[in-house]
């Protein structure tokens, strides 16, 4: 019997490491893709790669939900889908655009960098808007990470504020999204999968016309000049399917750890994601800078750790008031489970 419960134990820990893994693989595959997309091919329209990603995605969700049968449909009352699921995808698409320019414009390492301010925008955020209470180990987790935003910018020897601008408002971004879930979608239980059905074809529809109108014309100079358009095709498409394998990948990592896991291997995965970054592109990184950038991980780590702690309180002990229906600390992993994942943050 023990035997037998040393393997089980055994398998669970070999499968959350495949399941880490995997994470890791597909999320900096589409982070390096999308920087050479417009790095090395050239292909500087922000709006259409958006573009791309989301129609490959709803085909993507479609697909698995409708065919490989992967997870159950989610029913939604068609009212519902244009009075809550269209405000969200909207909030959702302009999340992914910023995330898209910021790296068109700035590093990979700066770019991760400043994605991991959004625990502070989000506090903030429902700090002044719903007037909620957080315990002070919450604030004193969001130091480090606002001191290393601050030396990381400083210290950027490729700054560029426009970049960084996007990068920013990327972050208030997820923080609306993540605060306009729970009122929003209130009595939805969606998974990543789901989530990409409903909102990926909406997102499709916000971003064509503008993609259509402002980068039209560029991407069919660039379609003209370029001399291997068929390869640059195929990584350009190829990134859009990769960002709906992100979203499937994240829906079984959430499923295959703990929650305290998740927050660990999720600041794990932007340090790879720096670091592979720079042995490809090598954009210059100063001492300081990386300082900055691992000052701002251990911050949230320590803000993710805490998060747990406190949803772990017995239902006995006292609580901090909490306005109804405002976002809470998810109490498991099956609630970790983000509305399209403030990690995936935004790689549709």
């Amino acid at each position: 019997m023990m035997l037998g419960e040393g393997r089980l134990c055994q398998w669970n820990v070999v499968r959350s490491l495949l399941a880490i893994v995997q994470w890791w693989g597909f999320n900096v595959t589409v982070i390096i893709m999308n920087k050479w997309i417009f790095q090395k091919l050239d292909f500087t329209y922000p709006l259409t790669v958006s573009c791309i990603h989301f129609i490959c995605s709803t085909i993507g969700a479609y697909v698995a939900i409708k065919f490989l049968k992967v997870k159950p449909l989610i029913q939604v009352d068609p009212e519902d889908r244009w009075r809550r699921i269209f405000p969200m995808s909207l909030v959702f698409c302009i999340n992914i655009v910023l995330g898209n320019v910021s790296l068109r414009y700035i590093p990979v390492s700066f770019m991760q960098t400043i994605k991991s301010f959004t625990p502070a925008t989000t506090v903030v955020l429902q700090w002044l808007v719903w007037r909620k209470n957080f315990d002070w180990r919450i604030w004193a987790s969001l130091v480090p990470i606002v001191g290393g935003i601050l030396l990381t910018s400083i210290t950027e020897l490729s700054f560029n504020m426009f970049g960084f601008a996007a990068a920013l408002f990327g972050c208030l971004a997820t923080s609306t999204k993540t605060i306009l879930a729970e009122s929003l979608l209130h009595g939805y239980k969606f998974d990543s999968i789901n989530t990409v059905y409903y909102m990926a074809p909406f997102a499709t529809m916000i971003m064509g016309l503008p993609a259509l109108l402002l980068e039209g014309p560029g991407v069919a100079v660039w379609l003209q000049n370029n001399p291997s358009i068929i390869s640059s095709l195929v990584i350009i498409f190829g990134s859009g399917v990769m960002a709906f394998c992100l979203n499937f990948s994240i829906f079984y990592v959430i499923h295959s750890t703990t929650a305290v896991t998740f927050n660990v291997a999720g600041n794990l995965k932007v340090a790879i994601a720096v670091l592979i970054s720079w042995l490809i592109f090598r954009n210059p990184i100063s001492s300081l800078n990386a300082v900055g950038c691992a000052a701002t991980l251990c911050g949230c780590t320590f803000y993710g750790y805490v998060s747990h702690l406190l949803s772990q309180q017995s239902p006995g002990l006292p609580q901090t008031p909490r306005t109804p229906r405002t976002p809470r600390t998810p109490r498991n992993r099956t609630e970790m489970l983000p509305l399209v994942n403030d990690k995936l943050d935004d790689k549709l």
